[in-house]
């Protein structure tokens, strides 16, 4: 089958290329490079040195003997995504290509506009291409639990079923998104919908939770080939930030209380779900979401599991809480479902202590690499 991967170049994409690659898909990449650009406009850098995109697709054919077609442009760009879609011809879409900040999109007016456009229209550009062009190809769309915000029920994967007034009906999981960014998703999931019940297209939707860790299988094989990890206060992410922030001896920084509960999951799970939607794609016509995480945690825990690993490693952390920069429930209830891809056959990867110790050591190789002004976060939702 051929895959292409839009945002391919990314964290969650360069990974998911690659493991697609050697299970024996015909992989394309699309991307802009974007996200090399913003690091650059922000002065940050991911912890690990990421060699050009040519370079790394080089390498993967030097080592694999597998090759990758590379498209480098904007999706924004009409004439750009359908002239490079005929050239490649998918089978299957997988998009990541967005902008995939909460603070970035909250930073002012203009990021939260470019996240918008760049986000929405997107999108819309890949499903008018599918309905013009390829009304037979799958489009595998990350989305986010982020979507879902944190309500007092149990969180269904995308519809929940009611009774009101004496009749049921099973309709979208109401949204509550918290930033601009999980609002541009919220948008993402409707023009979807909407796309598959009017044009008959065919779509899953992978509301993913929080991801960790660097290393699969494949981008472990070579320096070259490394995956980035970004731990600044924009684009990091939690579990990610902690191992950082405690290999270069800088106090875990947890927003407020630290009762955020949120779903998380190894990136090598990533990979393998975005695998087994290709491999059992979704009928014409229909729209399905997967919540793509495997199991739940507070950013509290998470900080107090950081530090009893780097216990263990002979590092002394310390856990500091910060005014919360963003406007969100510190405490609350937080159940969701998430049975449809263990149901295709995903065998998770948990959480352990070993993996904490291993991300803790791969922070401390490249330790030197940390710029300490860029820990804290510097974006306000209120502001």
């Amino acid at each position: 089958m051929k895959v292409l991967v839009i945002g391919g170049d990314g964290y969650c994409g360069w990974a998911t290329a690659l493991h697609l690659s050697k299970k024996g898909y015909d992989v394309g990449i699309m991307d802009n490079l974007v996200r090399r650009h913003w690091d650059m406009k922000l002065g940050v850098e991911t912890l690990t040195p990421i060699a050009p995109i040519q370079h790394r697709i080089q390498r993967w054919q030097d080592l694999t003997g597998k090759s990758i077609d590379l498209f480098v442009g904007d999706i924004t760009d009409y004439d750009f995504l359908i002239k490079s879609l005929h050239q490649f011809e998918p089978e299957a879409i997988v998009h990541f290509g967005e902008q995939r900040s909460a603070p970035f999109s909250m930073i002012d007016r203009e990021h939260a506009v470019l996240t918008q456009v760049n986000n929405v229209v997107g999108t819309l550009n890949i499903l008018y291409a599918m309905r013009q062009d390829f009304p037979d190809c799958h489009l595998v769309k990350l989305g986010t639990m982020g979507e879902y915000g944190t309500p007092n029920i149990d969180i269904e994967e995308g519809y929940i079923t009611i009774e009101h007034n004496g009749r049921k009906d099973t309709l979208p999981y109401p949204k509550q998104p918290g930033s601009f960014y999980h609002l541009s998703k919220v948008h993402d999931s409707h023009n979807i919908h909407f796309a598959c019940k009017i044009w008959g297209l065919r779509a899953t939707d992978l509301n993913q939770g929080v991801v960790y860790g660097v290393l699969t299988e494949e981008t472990g094989m070579d320096e070259m080939l490394i995956n980035r990890l970004d731990y600044d206060g924009v684009f990091g992410t939690a579990l990610n930030r902690f191992c950082i922030q405690a290999a270069v001896g800088h106090p875990l920084t947890v927003y407020g209380k630290g009762g955020q509960t949120r779903g998380f999951l190894d990136i090598r799970d990533t990979v393998r779900c975005v695998e087994l939607a290709i491999a059992n794609p979704a009928d014409p016509g229909q729209f399905r979401v997967f919540n793509q995480f495997t199991e739940m945690f507070s950013v509290g825990d998470l900080a107090v599991m950081v530090k009893n690993a780097g216990t263990h490693l002979d590092i002394d952390v310390d856990i500091k809480h910060l005014d919360n920069p963003r406007v969100e429930l510190e405490q609350h209830y937080f159940y969701a479902k998430n049975t449809c891809l263990l149901s295709l056959g995903l065998q998770p990867h948990y959480l352990s202590d070993s993996l904490i110790d291993s991300l803790l050591n791969f922070a401390s190789k490249y330790k030197h690499r940390v710029d300490e002004k860029q820990i804290l976060p510097k974006v306000s939702w209120r502001r």
